[in-house]
């Protein structure tokens, strides 16, 4: 049975909830299709992870009337931050995917490493071009998890909430292959995802020293191909779509598996 969908009014520019414990929250809403119309407003969310949320941060998200929460955090990122908050009457949903930057030994790096070794590790480019990599790579090789997600939403799990760690590069990347889906307009889906960039979205960086040295302008420089939204990783993205699959719309029916008439169901369940 599907429950009935409370609408959120669109927020205005300075109406954004401020959440204390939880970074990268906003509605999608609002953004143009190819064929004139909008994303509905409050029927689908982004955020970095709710493990930190706060009572109030919790009291406001259950206010959203969510049905389901995609979780998309690996093993190692429960550890690390811990799991969502619970919230009542909502279904969590965990789909892990690869962290873009993944692997305990470059983490380690990040967090330790000087400026030498971090040079080493993400200088002339590196730290970009490996990100660019794997967002082509979540592209190629998890048809199956972003079909999955994309179903869900066609059928019974709105309004949804998705979400990874920092909300910029699982969570960013879903949500584009979803706007893809309901025919956004590309140009909106890139503008809604480098909006991560904003200082008080960003993701925390986090260092094992407090020493001056440990985010000296070098350090921060070499980190920031991590941190950073920037177009170019969802462009490449796309490319792997077309390169893969031939276009956008066969990445849709062949790679996600998407009929016509489950692509008609999901756009009339969101879109205004």
């Amino acid at each position: 049975m599907t429950q009935q969908i409370p609408r959120t009014p669109p927020a205005e520019s300075g109406d954004e909830p401020q959440l204390a414990g939880v970074r990268n929250f906003r509605d999608v809403g609002g953004l143009p299709t190819t064929d004139g119309r909008r994303v509905s407003s409050g029927l689908l969310f982004r955020s970095g992870h709710l493990a930190h949320a706060t009572e109030t941060d919790a009291e406001f998200l259950a206010s959203l009337g969510l049905h389901t929460i995609f979780d998309f955090r690996n093993a190692a990122d429960h550890a690390l931050e811990g799991l969502d908050v619970e919230l009542p009457g909502v279904r969590n949903v965990n789909i892990p995917l690869s962290d873009p930057a993944d692997g305990k030994e470059f983490w380690t790096m990040v967090r330790e490493g000087n400026a030498g070794q971090l040079r080493e590790l993400l200088g002339d480019d590196r730290g970009a071009e490996r990100m660019k990599t794997s967002y082509r790579e979540l592209i190629a090789t998890r048809t199956a998890e972003h079909s999955r997600v994309v179903h869900a939403l066609a059928e019974d799990s709105l309004p949804a909430l998705m979400h990874c760690a920092a909300g910029k590069d699982r969570a960013g990347l879903s949500i584009a292959v979803t706007l893809l889906a309901l025919g956004v307009e590309r140009e909106a889906i890139v503008a809604d995802y480098v909006e991560s960039n904003a200082p008080h979205r960003r993701y925390r960086v986090r260092r094992s020293s407090d020493a001056p040295e440990a985010r000296s302008p070098e350090v921060m420089e070499l980190l920031a191909p991590l941190f950073d939204a920037r177009a170019e990783y969802l462009t490449a993205a796309f490319d792997a779509m077309e390169e893969t699959w031939g276009s956008i719309e066969d990445y849709l029916a062949e790679g996600l598996g998407l009929t016509p008439e489950t692509l008609d169901r999901l756009r009339d369940r969101l879109l205004d």
